[in-house]
């Protein structure tokens, strides 16, 4: 089985949640699930940014089914939410590990915090900030919060403020953060382990239709992203398997 496999234009790690977890003591992960592979067929700076990326999981049971479809079959789904509490729990014990979590509504992230400490059975997430409306397009607050992060002495930043802008940020400014290990883009991880957002149930996601749960549950945010910006991921597929898929950004 091949340790890289080619969706389109991006190459995911082909490995289990177990060899990840091991594995993944350094560097900016990224989680592409179908829209954020649709959002790399048109945005040139955040496809740069997906290149620089030292692991790219599968985070989506249709990206899985899909490369089954072409014979190169991923291992497994790992989602961005599920990983970040896996990730927590197996470094539970390990002091050394520890958490700046950014990102959610004023409040949010901190109540994340509280839960997911609570579950670990310590303070691993160490800080949480809910930063302003625009804060990556405002360089005094995005140096301030580099600041921040610099002072918490975390190794660990979790961002979760949408995709790509969760990315882009994050990349701009690793360089700026030195003692920072690991970079876990979590979109709406932080409202998931709030409990302000319920996650799909663990069937849907197992046959591929969680994104039929988060519609339903969101339709005017979500409607247009899954019915019109990702339909067209299916007829690329198609080209792929037919052999006619074109990077457009090669």
């Amino acid at each position: 089985m091949s340790d890289k496999v080619q969706l389109l234009n991006i190459a995911f790690d082909n490995l289990s949640r177990s060899e990840l977890l091991a594995r993944f003591e350094h560097g900016f992960m990224l989680n592409p699930n179908v829209d954020v592979l649709m959002k790399l067929q048109h945005d040139a700076a955040f496809y740069a940014i997906a290149r620089q990326a030292d692991y790219v999981i599968c985070d989506s049971q249709i990206l899985k089914m899909a490369s089954t479809l072409l014979g190169t079959p991923i291992r497994e789904k790992i989602s961005g939410s599920d990983f970040f509490g896996e990730f927590c729990a197996h470094h539970a014990a390990n002091p050394a590990v520890t958490v700046f979590l950014l990102g959610g509504l004023e409040g949010v992230a901190n109540k994340a915090r509280r839960n997911v400490n609570a579950r670990v059975g310590r303070d691993i997430i160490t800080h949480a900030h809910s930063p302003s409306f625009g804060f990556e397009q405002k360089q005094a607050e995005s140096l301030a919060l580099v600041e921040q992060i610099n002072a918490s002495g975390c190794t660990v930043l979790a961002i979760g403020v949408g995709c790509p802008k969760q990315e882009k940020w994050a990349c701009a400014w690793r360089h700026a953060m030195p003692q920072i290990r690991q970079i876990l883009c979590i979109g709406a991880t932080i409202d998931f382990e709030a409990g302000n957002v319920p996650r799909a149930p663990r069937w849907m996601s197992r046959v591929g239709l969680e994104w039929l749960y988060r519609m339903a549950a969101d339709p005017k945010r979500l409607l247009r992203r899954y019915l019109v910006d990702d339909l067209p991921f299916f007829g690329l597929l198609l080209k792929q398997r037919l052999g006619r898929y074109r990077n457009p950004f090669a």
